[in-house]
């Protein structure tokens, strides 16, 4: 195989889709239904795997299925996906001969349970080919982030990591954090663990090497130096405090020192330390020491037994009560730049190399490989995931357990965090577990829920009001899943109304595409922040849309209006209870009721700051930013454009005679 090129993987990959040979079986799902799917929607216990004997009919539909696929399939590597009767992806999975690996699903007393119960929820099946394995390699883990199928490994963390930039498209580089797409030109350095390990490391570059922060229209605005400068922690070149000549050597040596060459900066700056003593220049002197000070810092906040490992990640597993827990190194120029544990979904009953492969696969779907990837264990298919990774690394990627010396002093490390980091999961998972049984005894529910949703308003008097919904399960917020309306019929200030709209609009749509209710869309619980009238509204609503089985509770606060930390719950038959005031569940039912308010707020507060900036301009058919910057700087307010006649509208510099007309007409219609 060729090499994969750097940029556009994911619209490359998606090419490869494209052009390649489709074979569906029978049932071919709708395409539009082909979208994101949420893992939740299937229940990942190890119950949802055991086979009763009720299934052999539901087994032979599904292997009858795939042996339909089977005789259309040839000797060649690709990606194949399962899928259910609603045409769900169940499973996304590589292979370099399809045709073959295809086939062993046909024989099911080979199968272990986890698998067989696979093949009797698929209906159907779609096959891409690629030109390699490794190829397929690349497809299958972004087929896998992007349906989240529930019989895949699944990264539950998805977040994009950050990283440092310095920019090359100024003649004063920034330096700052950037996270998503690395579409801005200048050199990027990452990944960092966390967004606090990024912040640290640049305050500390910030003293070290004296390179702006603020944006290029910030310091174009700049008559005099910001508060930065006056502590030391900028050079000031928006105000020529410093020529280009000598902001662009800080910049080489920011660029040494976060390409590991941290001794050598040092030394430079030892050396300018000493010359400035030498010459009874105290001042630049004392300026050069700090500057040695925030370099000791960030070497001393990052070291972690890294010399001599260059550029790597090391990654350690560690499996416990039926979880896994994977640690994470990332080590860049010698440096310790973060670590973080991931916890992988959806491992029962597999192997922990093959854990590991599809874990390492998703993992740099998004992050730019290092050329060393240290592990803890042998992957038997090691050298293909070198091979697919290849182009994104810039060269040929080693992959190997280290045996001796600082590597396996760095990954016994890692090892040794690994299992810290499991036994504290389980520890929370526990606590929670038990925080999730004892809400369900105080709420009266059968059993504790695996899916609560959380509802609030927010508006200011009525207006730019939004509802807002959030999500939670056992394994914590679901924020994939939280959604917002625009309310739209309630009248003004009703809040009453504003909940009977959103939930008719949430409900309305949970009938429409899930009414067998086993799509996972519909709630065990349902919580609302208000107290008696929310929940009339509520029951009133569900009650008309013939929904009686749903769970309402409603947490309004307590007797002291919230001060002293108490609410009351508030049961459809009128009952109410409270909590004691050092109750965990109390503390998790606020917890769910704050991150609703959080999330409502922002909404509102986001549709407002839209509606401030908005201009009567912006209904006018044809008229972009620079024609509608144009009126509005010629006759200084939207108003006053309404007002002006054809004439003066024509006038108006860089507005044309029709732009002038279309205006006008748009504001005179039937007059």
């Amino acid at each position: 195989m060729g090499p994969l090129p750097k940029r556009g993987r994911s619209a490359y990959l998606t090419r490869i889709m494209a052009r390649s040979d489709l074979h569906s079986g029978p049932h071919t799902p709708n395409p539009q239904s082909e979208g994101p799917q949420s893992s939740d929607r299937f229940n990942e216990d190890k119950a949802s795997y055991t086979l009763r004997g009720s299934d052999q009919p539901d087994i032979d539909r599904g292997v009858a299925a795939i042996r339909e696929v089977v005789a259309t399939l040839k000797p060649k590597p690709g990606v194949y996906r399962m899928l259910d009767a609603r045409g769900d992806v169940l499973y996304v999975g590589k292979a370099r001969v399809l045709k073959n690996r295809v086939a062993n699903y046909t024989q099911v007393d080979r199968l272990p349970i986890r698998l067989k119960r696979m093949v009797s929820q698929t209906r159907s099946m779609t096959i891409i080919t690629t030109n390699s394995e490794a190829e397929a390699l690349l497809l299958e883990a972004q087929l896998i982030k992007r349906y989240r199928p529930p019989y895949n490994v699944l990264l539950r963390d998805d977040k994009s990591f950050p990283f440092i930039l310095l920019r090359a498209d100024h003649a004063f580089p920034r330096l700052q954090k950037h996270r998503g797409a690395r579409r801005a030109k200048g050199n990027y350095y990452g990944p960092f663990a966390s967004a606090g390990s990024v912040n640290t490391t640049i305050n500390a570059l910030q003293k070290l090497f004296l390179l702006r922060s603020c944006n290029d229209g910030y310091m174009s605005r700049r008559d005099r130096p910001c508060l930065l400068y006056q502590i030391k922690r900028c050079s000031a070149p928006c105000v020529d405090r410093i020529s280009e000549e000598g902001y662009a050597e800080l910049v080489r040596q920011a660029k040494d020192f976060l390409g590991g060459k941290s001794g050598a900066v040092q030394k430079e700056i030892e050396a300018e330390m000493s010359a400035a003593a030498e010459a009874l220049d105290y001042e630049r002197a004392a300026m050069l020491r700090d500057r040695l000070r925030a370099a000791t810092f960030i070497q001393g906040s990052q070291a972690v037994n890294a010399e001599g490992v260059g550029n790597a990640d090391v990654f350690a597993m560690a499996s416990k009560g039926g979880q896994i827990g994977i640690q994470a190194f990332f080590i860049r120029g010698g440096q310790n730049w973060g670590h973080r544990a991931f916890f992988p979904s959806h491992t029962d009953g597999m192997a922990e190399e093959e854990v590991m492969l599809s874990f390492l696969a998703q993992f740099y779907e998004e992050v730019p490989p290092p050329r060393l990837i240290l592990l803890d264990r042998e992957l038997a298919e090691a050298e293909l995931l070198a091979e697919a990774l290849l182009a994104s690394a810039g060269g040929k990627i080693e992959i190997s357990v280290p045996q001796r010396g600082d590597r396996r002093r760095l990954m016994e490390q890692a090892q040794r965090n690994a299992v810290e980091a499991l036994d504290r999961r389980l520890a929370e998972s526990g606590t929670k577990a038990r925080t999730w049984r004892e809400m369900a005894e105080f709420l009266e529910l059968g059993e504790a829920p695996q899916r609560v949703e959380v509802y609030d308003n927010s508006h200011v008097q009525g207006a730019h009001a939004v509802g807002a919904m959030i999500v939670a399960g056992p394994e914590g917020f679901m924020t994939g899943q939280y959604r917002k309306w625009n309310i739209r019929t309630a009248q003004t200030n009703d809040d009453f109304a504003m909940m009977r709209e959103v939930l008719q609009r949430r409900f309305a749509r949970a009938q429409d595409d899930d009414p067998d209710r086993d799509g996972g869309m519909w709630p065990d619980l349902v919580l609302l922040d208000g107290g008696k009238g929310q929940m009339s509204a509520a029951r009133e609503t569900l009650e008309a849309m013939g929904i009686e089985d749903v769970t309402l509770i409603g947490i309004a606060k307590g007797p002291h209006h919230g001060r002293d930390g108490r609410e009351v719950f508030h049961f459809p038959d009128g009952r109410e209870k409270m909590l004691p005031e050092a109750s965990p569940v109390l503390f998790h039912l606020q917890r769910l009721r704050d991150e609703v308010h959080r999330f409502a707020i922002g909404a509102h507060r986001a549709k407002r700051s839209r509606a401030i900036t908005a201009s009567p301009l912006d209904e006018v058919p044809g008229i972009g930013p620079a024609r509608k910057r144009a009126l509005l700087l010629h006759f200084g307010t939207a108003g006053k454009v309404r007002a002006a006649s054809l004439e003066d509208l024509q006038r108006a510099p860089g507005v044309s005679a029709a732009v002038a007309q279309a205006v006008y007409d748009f504001y005179h219609q039937g007059s």
